[in-house]
């Protein structure tokens, strides 16, 4: 090998060790349950963003769901970070990271075991490399993000934060944790019912029965033969016009004791769903796709009361016919002259009219239209 050649691999290694090092600092490793350890250390805050990343929730090109964060909120960041550059300040809560498999804990020689007891002291061991992509560094952070940027943008030196870190199998447990940790905070529910289709860990039981709901929504929102195809409103659709808590209500409903609850096949569930929503597209072309504020069909009101109709064209037809676009559409039809989606007055009875845009996403409302819609049925379509 040529001197040249030589001195070029030395400089190159020079280069590699110089980007890339190991940070080591004490910590106390804790014991939860039988497999879980945690472990507890300080750090620089300005330093969390060497070794940390937040995943926000995002989509690209129709692909599933990345990420598990919310994005920041400017606002809140602006006030830690203004408390954070104030005379004597304080953060006493700890910032949750979950590692990957490459971040190490060595304990003290002279605590190599737990003897029946909690915890023990050691080093945990965090390799850094400069210049590499986000999603290339060793830890994300699970909670605390607002308090990790007003770090990184205050106009300090240094601020030491207190770090419980854990060692996540993948994307996944990481997802799971995600929102175990935020499901009693102040977080928009939004954002969880998004995350719950791609996490398949334990949860809590109300999560758990909004976890099947959730996956019809998003095969609605993301199905390219879905008529609510992008129309659903989410963290990473905010152009969507339908919120996405009316679509798994009204989903909510069916299954529970409407027709999507006599089938077990999600494929199954998904074709009555889309066969009905694509009559409505049919039947009420003007109404369809608008905001909420120009067409009460795209109101919380209005998904809720069509998914009681839903049920009962299904119910009709159970026996007599394969449910179709084409069978729904059939009997929405003779409904056209009576709904007042965008315009008029709803005429409910002869001393309860309201107009079009007074209808409200409330309880009594929510009622009144489904009856009304359920009585027109009967009379125009059911009975005659």
């Amino acid at each position: 090998m040529s001197k040249s050649r030589i001195t070029t691999t030395k400089t190159t290694n020079r280069r590699k060790q110089a980007q890339s090092r190991v940070l080591r600092l004490p910590a106390l490793e804790f014991r939860q349950g039988e497999n879980r350890r945690l472990y507890s250390f300080a750090v620089d805050g300005k330093q969390l963003h060497e070794f940390c990343t937040i995943s926000r929730v995002s989509r690209h090109d129709g692909e599933g769901l990345n990420g598990y964060q919310r994005p920041e909120v400017v606002s809140h960041i602006t006030q830690i970070r203004e408390y954070l550059e104030s005379e004597n300040p304080m953060l006493p809560n700890a910032i949750v990271v979950a590692f990957d498999e490459s971040v190490q804990f060595k304990a003290s020689a002279r605590n190599g075991k737990h003897d029946g007891g909690f915890s023990r002291a050691g080093l945990i061991e965090i390799p850094i490399q400069n210049g590499v992509a986000d999603a290339q560094k060793p830890g994300w952070i699970v909670d605390g993000q607002q308090r990790a940027a007003a770090l990184r943008d205050a106009r300090i030196e240094g601020f030491p934060v207190c770090v419980v870190g854990f060692i996540a199998a993948g994307l996944e447990e990481q997802r799971q944790q995600f929102i175990l940790v935020n499901a009693t905070k102040p977080l928009p529910k939004g954002l969880i019912y998004e995350l719950l289709p791609s996490t398949d860990g334990k949860l809590p039981l109300a999560l758990q029965k909004r976890r099947h709901p959730a996956v019809l929504s998003e095969r609605l929102n993301f199905d390219n033969d879905s008529p609510m195809q992008g129309m659903i409103r989410t963290p990473t659709n905010g152009t969507g016009v339908i919120a996405d808590n009316s679509i798994l209500k009204m989903i909510e409903n069916s299954l529970s004791d409407g027709v999507l609850y006599l089938f077990d096949d999600i494929d199954e569930q998904l074709n009555v769903l889309k066969y009905f929503w694509s009559a409505v597209k049919t039947v009420f072309p003007k109404a369809w796709g608008e905001l909420p504020r120009k067409s009460r069909l795209m109101h919380g009101a209005g998904i809720v009361a069509m998914g009681f109709l839903m049920d009962t064209i299904a119910d009709r037809h159970r026996r007599s016919r394969t449910l179709t676009a084409k069978v729904f559409a059939e009997d929405l039809e003779p409904l056209r002259a009576v709904c007042r989606w965008t315009d008029g007055y709803w005429e409910f009875s002869e001393d309860n009219r309201l107009k079009w845009n007074e209808l409200q996403n409330v309880p009594r409302h929510i009622q009144l239209l489904s009856n009304y819609l359920l009585l027109q049925y009967r009379e125009k379509v059911w009975n005659r």
